[in-house]
């Protein structure tokens, strides 16, 4: 019995030509700025050719976060939605401040601090007040973040190696921002450092979506892990509970009008989508026989574990000699009590073979189906709701007189593909169209086979049991 599902649809990715498409534009961009770059002549007193080398090194780091993100899109990694920013007092600059670029430049000789107009945006400091010294810069740097900076900015003034790393700073609104510098020092005729002067990008919303793709990859990963994992306790506990017996089996024993008995389990298109289906046989202490099959709704361990409770119950109270009828009541209330809230239906059958009577009721299942003669029909059900649905709720119990040859098919309702249900003329028209080839089987097993070979193709939506039962002489 499939489970309700509610779900909206899912957005739909890009065309993978389109994503290709990009990446090509990106790659093509790329190297033509690439290529201005290294045509760039950079020299000590010419600060507009630094000016145009430092955007370039800047336009070359956008690209390839660029091609990064566009090559996770065509591997197909989820759409992660752009995080909200932590709360800030409102700032009319903010929205156009992100992946803003700005430049400053530190003169070691004169003291004197230049920033460009998008530096003090970008650090939320009004122009008025001036630029940051070095001295005051740092006040605004994390504390973890200024070892690795001091490092950067000694080694460009000390050794005149170029500083290319990110810090974080609280502006003076209290809000965090990750900005990437990338700076070169100036030389004086002696060849010691004159100024220091620097680009810096702020790559706040950059590195937290991110960081937002890795969490949520991650994420993933432990779901894709769990789900693993339950489906495999789900697979073994569903393999331990239903029976153990394959081919052929009767019931009982070299005794006339015993039960030619074979059964089948169908799993749904997709294999992780193991369910509450069960099957049974059981050769009872009174020389009867008990016939069963059910399902219970959702899927997983939750699914089949609720199986293996209901089939224990069945199984117990049926060797106690409880009826059809009143056990499906037990049933019910067994499964009204139980910590995990399900819905059910179950079809109980006890067969006596000294009178090939077949005694029987359902819980809001498909009637058993009585092939003879090459026709078939569904038995008429007595009274019977799915269990768990009501609380007290009475089932019937119906007879029926079986003959020799006589073939009874019991199923759950996932057996057609599509989501046909049994409930409807053509689900069941089907299966009794089987009529003449299940006149020409030799044996219950040999139906079983013409049912898999009728139901077992690819595109059913829920896994599925079939029980055949074959009168003998």
């Amino acid at each position: 019995m499939p489970s309700p599902l509610f779900a909206d649809r899912p957005a739909q990715p890009p065309e993978p030509g389109s994503v290709d498409a990009l990446i090509t534009q990106t790659r093509r961009l790329r190297g033509e700025v690439d290529a201005v770059r290294r045509d760039t002549v950079v020299d000590d007193d010419d600060p507009h050719g630094r000016w145009q080398r430092a955007l370039c090194d800047l336009a070359v780091h956008h690209l390839d976060d660029l091609g990064e993100h566009l090559g996770q899109l065509k591997d197909g990694l989820p759409f992660v939605p752009e995080q909200p920013a932590p709360a800030e007092p409102p700032a009319p600059e903010t929205e156009a401040q992100q992946g803003r670029v700005g430049s400053a430049d530190w003169n070691l000789l004169t003291d004197e601090v230049t920033w460009s107009d998008e530096l003090y945006q970008i650090f939320g400091r009004a122009p008025e007040n001036g630029p940051l010294t070095l001295d005051e810069f740092w006040s605004t740097l994390f504390a973890e973040d200024q070892p690795q900076l001091t490092a950067m900015v000694t080694d460009c003034l000390v050794d005149g190696k170029p500083i290319d790393g990110e810090f974080r700073i609280v502006r003076t609104d209290g809000c965090v921002r990750t900005l990437h510098m990338r700076g070169e020092p100036a030389l004086d005729a002696d060849g010691c450092t004159a100024s220091m002067w620097a680009v810096v990008r702020d790559v706040s919303e950059l590195r937290r979506s991110e960081r937002a793709v890795r969490e949520t990859r991650d994420s993933l990963q432990r779901q894709r892990q769990i789900a693993q994992t339950e489906h495999r306790l789900a697979v073994e506990l569903q393999e331990a509970v239903l029976p153990s017996w394959r081919g052929t089996l009767r019931f009982p024993y070299g005794s006339t009008g015993a039960l030619d008995l074979a059964a089948h389990y169908m799993p749904a298109a997709t294999s992780s989508l193991i369910g509450g289906n069960w099957y049974d046989a059981l050769e009872l202490p009174d020389g009867t026989s008990m016939l069963t099959v059910g399902d219970l709704t959702g899927h997983g361990v939750t699914a089949t574990s609720g199986m293996a409770m209901m089939l224990g119950a069945l199984r117990g109270m049926a060797m106690a000699g409880i009826e059809p009828g009143p056990l499906m009541g037990w049933l019910n209330q067994l499964l009204e009590t139980s910590v995990q809230p399900a819905l059910g239906s179950a079809v109980c059958c006890r067969f006596d073979p000294a009178t090939r009577t077949l005694s029987w009721a359902q819980a809001g299942h498909p009637a058993p189906l009585l092939f003879r003669g090459g026709a078939g029909r569904a038995l008429v059900p007595p009274e019977g709701v799915l269990l768990g649905a009501t609380t007290g709720a009475v089932y019937g119990q119906a007879e029926e007189r079986l003959e020799v040859g006589d073939v009874l098919v019991l199923h759950t309702d996932g057996l057609t593909a599509s989501g046909v249900e049994f409930g409807r003329a053509d689900g069941t028209a089907r299966l009794l169209a089987l009529a003449p080839r299940f006149a020409g089987a030799r044996s219950a097993q040999d139906s079983v086979r013409i049912m898999v070979e009728e139901f077992g193709g690819t595109g059913r939506e829920d896994d599925a049991c079939v029980l055949v039962a074959r009168v003998g002489g």
